[in-house]
């Protein structure tokens, strides 16, 4: 009995010593599964492609990388289908442009060894790890062969990067891409990628709603906030870098969900933040929404549920202690301005400045990102200043977004 007591004490001890903390830094050496880029799994549309889904064809996703790495995986996602889903082939390869991949560059990617595989409905699975010299900034080209009518698909919408459907086929290894003859700005069943790397800390999730997802950013520029500030990381020395995970939704809630708009922030936390590889800080950006849509009165795309400044902030405590529980560190960002946009009240405003108030001295996250103070006009401080101002008096331009991201202080990361 005493021998296996002293056994199950250095076992114990090796394990602690051994298992890193999950905001642990990258150990010199050691590569680790490292998320590069992702996006958050939506229910199908009321109506659209994603409803009628896909029949025998090629979907071509393009993604832009934050960091890079010697091998790949893919996680796909069956999140919201209303059947298993069937993937005929899985390749990746580095966009060329447009639909037409790099010659040489393509890998097929396998599933237990597998080319293909069915996903149960719910369920979420990841590829085998592939040798591809993975380069920060970088497009790649993510194809998936469904042989049979998909139905309503688990999808992101509002991707800001041109994908493609092909003609009827299996068109995965295709260099030239002329198959490919529609295009989208969504994604469909892949919502992660990880790099194995030694070179990057760790991983950034940014968790909010279309200004972190980057609304009237310029498509296929990488002009979103987090992109920019993935550019930023990548300046530092090797391991102190991280990646950056846009896990924001337009439209979404912390508290509700909206058919347009997917589940609530609460809902999604453990899904869209907790899981992700890598994860070591979290930057959040949400709460307009809550504001906004209170007043709104269109049941497809935003039903009125009337919310308190109280309540929100509730919902965002509960994120946070959920965030530290896991280990991870929080920054909260500041509501921007809405004057001007269509949701927008004096009685919104004021719950807005409530929850503001309440970022900035509560104390509750680990430390402020002041996005409101960037983008606000200092001779109208309820409106987006115009310089930055997409046109919509809610959605920042290009210039806004990268205001936005250089004020964010990298010390935070390191």
């Amino acid at each position: 009995m005493m021998l296996f007591l002293l056994l199950l004490l250095v076992v114990t001890a090796f394990t602690a010593s051994t298992v890193p903390s999950t905001s642990s830094p990258q150990k010199p050496g050691r590569p680790r599964w490292i998320g590069t880029w992702s996006t958050s799994p939506m229910p199908p549309d009321l109506s659209g492609i994603s409803t009628t889904g896909f029949d025998n064809q090629t979907v071509r996703l393009i993604i832009h990388t934050s960091i890079g790495g010697s091998r790949l995986r893919l996680r796909l996602a069956n999140t919201f289908g209303t059947s298993p889903l069937t993937i005929g082939q899985v390749d990746v390869a580095v966009q060329l442009q447009g639909a037409s991949i790099v010659s040489g560059s393509d890998r097929q990617l396998t599933f237990g060894g597998s080319p293909s595989i069915i996903i149960p409905i719910g369920a979420e699975v990841y590829s085998d790890p592939v040798e591809f010299a993975v380069q920060s900034q970088e497009n790649l080209a993510v194809s998936l062969f469904v042989p049979q009518a998909t139905g309503p698909t688990t999808w992101h919408a509002l991707n800001w990067q041109t994908s493609y459907a092909s003609q009827a086929g299996n068109h995965a290894s295709d260099q030239q891409g002329s198959a490919f003859t529609t295009s989208f700005i969504s994604t469909f069943w892949l919502d992660g990628v990880d790099v194995a790397t030694s070179t990057a800390a760790g991983a950034i999730v940014t968790l909010g709603d279309s200004i972190t997802e980057g609304f009237n950013s310029t498509v296929n520029a990488n002009h979103r906030w987090p992109d920019v500030l993935a550019r930023r990381l990548l300046a530092l020395p090797p391991r102190q870098q991280e990646g950056v995970l846009n896990e924001a939704i337009s439209g979404n809630r912390v508290l509700n969900n909206a058919p347009c708009c997917g589940v609530n922030a609460l809902a999604r936390l453990d899904r869209d933040v907790l899981e992700q590889d890598g994860a070591r800080f979290v930057i959040y950006l949400e709460g307009i929404n809550d504001i906004g849509f209170s007043l709104l009165n269109n049941p497809e795309t935003a039903p009125p549920t009337d919310v308190s400044a109280a309540q929100i902030i509730a919902g965002i405590e509960q994120i946070i202690t959920q965030v530290h529980a896991k280990g991870l560190k929080i920054y909260g960002c500041t509501l921007t301005p809405f004057k001007g946009a269509g949701y927008y009240s004096a009685a919104g405003e004021a719950k807005r400045e409530a929850v503001n108030n309440w970022i900035r001295t509560s104390g509750a996250f680990d430390a402020v990102i002041d996005f409101d103070k960037v983008v606000r006009d200092p001779q109208n401080p309820l409106q987006i200043l115009p310089a930055f101002d997409s046109g919509d008096h809610l959605h920042p331009n290009d210039a806004g977004y990268a205001a936005m991201a250089d004020s964010i202080d990298l010390d935070l990361f390191q």
